[in-house]
């Protein structure tokens, strides 16, 4: 087999195609052809332009950046003998997301067989690598990849967020899919429900499972909490919404050693206490102001015990919160009034708000709005208001986490039916999703976003070029950008060698 030597004479560094075979035992090498030489770290071949041809150009710069990211983990080994397989999967998620069946296509129109290593990549073999996964402990190889972020990546480790979202399926054939409350707020599509786990400081998933789509909110957290000791965590604070609180997962997270901060519902006897409270207490006042970017708190705090568990209930009041929860309901019973008036019917829960002769009550309104604004929120944590508040509603980076897997990351709809295919897909929507937190952790001092990055470097190609007299082949990636340049160098200058 032929390949390139570098020829050193008189200071200057020359290339030549050449070949070793034996020759009475002993190896020789025959000189082929002179192919050019390096100026500056570059090949200027020796060859006229006209004699040059485009052999293929191939997506590269998004997928140098990824692959990049994957491989400081060594998500690849982490993931087994489809690794490369898997990871083909997750950066297609990331970037232009194919069915299973259109990602051999895919594959061929990028530079990963050389990124990665491999060739050949077919459907048959991706499909086994989505059946890999199930082979796998999920909690163990979450874990395992959470530890190696934390090697390489800084983190707060003051605590975790958690929530569920859910997503629906194609089809009506798989087991975890069944009728629940869609977050979207469409009815009669088979659904399935996820919980995710990311650091309070950054963003960065910890850990996800995959539930039936009927599995209450609250029983998820259940769950997770027999497993939570699996990951590397030293004990912080979890914090949670309204729709997951409940007793048994207040007990549940004192017992690992960890704190809550979580909303409470503001049932009736939640509102008889704070009504109770208030009425003896001024909310409105320069001391129990706490102010969150563009929104004003008021807050009131009181020692408070949640099924045996001890902690602190706080009442908050966001005044322009009731302003517009009122005026929404103002439209929507002038709205539902007109309807009446022509005998026509009104959005369901509005009737309460009506007589018989289609007047709004006026107490019934009293009561409908006695709580716009006000949310209540309890913590194990002694933590002053302010911080409570702060921690609490700067929650947001979940519900930015369940955008991106969504979105990007291309979460749904689920195409798949069998069990395990659709768990898998999850998954490869989470590894997805890891890699663009990372980006976005490791480009947060140059204010672009890991979208924005990825989609800069889309005209990052490598083209490679054939000299059409004498079969010499040759890889270039066109001309940086200084834009591009920054992005690379802000991950790792070594990027910019690659």
């Amino acid at each position: 087999m032929s390949f390139i030597r570098r020829i050193k004479r008189n200071g200057k560094v020359y290339l030549a195609e050449v070949e070793n075979h034996w020759e009475k035992g002993t190896c020789v090498q025959r000189h082929i052809r002179y192919i050019g030489k390096e100026v500056d770290g570059k090949t200027v071949l020796s060859v006229s332009m006209s004699d040059i041809e485009i052999e293929q150009v191939k997506v590269y710069g998004p997928l140098l950046l990824l692959n990049h990211l994957a491989s400081e983990l060594d998500l690849a080994g982490l993931l087994g003998q489809y690794g490369k397989e898997i990871l083909s999967m997750v950066y297609a998620h990331c970037l232009d997301y194919k069915s299973i069946n259109q990602m051999p296509s895919w594959f061929e129109r990028t530079d990963l067989n050389m990124l990665l290593d491999f060739d050949g990549l077919t459907e048959k073999r991706l499909l086994n690598a989505l059946d890999s996964l199930e082979g796998h402990n999920p909690d163990a190889l979450q874990s395992g990849i959470f530890e190696a972020v934390k090697r390489h990546y800084s983190l707060s480790n003051t605590g975790v967020v958690y929530d569920v979202t859910n997503t629906y399926l194609y089809g009506k054939r798989c087991p975890l899919g069944k009728l629940g409350y869609d977050k979207e707020g469409v009815k009669g599509r088979p659904l399935i429900q996820i919980g995710l786990g990311v650091t309070q400081g950054e963003g960065i998933p910890i850990f996800h499972k995959v539930f039936d789509g009927n599995i209450h909110d609250s029983r998820t957290l259940q769950d997770l909490a027999t497993s939570f000791r699996e990951y590397p965590l030293p004990p912080g604070i979890l914090i949670y919404d309204r729709g997951i609180t409940s007793g048994r997962n207040l007990k549940d997270i004192k017992a690992l050693g960890w704190d809550t901060l979580c909303g409470v519902p503001l049932n009736a006897a939640l509102k008889r206490f704070w009504r109770t409270i208030l009425a003896k207490a001024r909310l409105i006042h320069l001391n129990n102001r706490v102010r969150l970017k563009k929104t004003i708190f008021y807050v009131l705090g009181r020692p408070h015990r949640i099924d045996g568990v001890r902690g602190k209930l706080v009442l908050c009041f966001n005044d322009q919160q009731q302003r517009d929860l009122r005026e929404s309901r103002y439209d929507a019973i002038c709205h539902a009034q007109k309807l009446l008036q022509e005998g026509r019917k009104i959005k369901p829960g509005l009737e309460r708000y009506f007589d018989k002769q289609g007047r709004p009550i006026a107490q019934k309104l009293k009561e409908g709005e006695a709580f716009d604004g006000y949310s209540s929120v309890f913590c194990t944590r002694p933590l002053a208001n302010e911080e409570l508040v702060r921690l609490y509603f700067d929650k947001d980076l979940i519900e930015k986490a369940f955008r991106s897997l969504k979105g990007i990351a291309n979460l749904q709809p689920v195409r798949h039916w069998l069990y395990q295919r659709v768990s898998a897909h999850v998954f490869i929507c989470y590894l997805a999703y890891l890699l663009l937190s990372l980006l976005k952790f490791r480009l947060r001092g140059i204010g672009i976003s890991a979208e924005e990055a990825l989609g800069e470097l889309e005209t990052m190609y490598k083209v490679y070029l054939r000299d059409s007299k004498n079969i010499f082949k040759i890889s270039r990636v066109v001309t940086l950008s200084k834009r591009q340049e920054l992005i690379l160098k802000t991950v790792d200058k070594k990027l910019l060698k690659s």
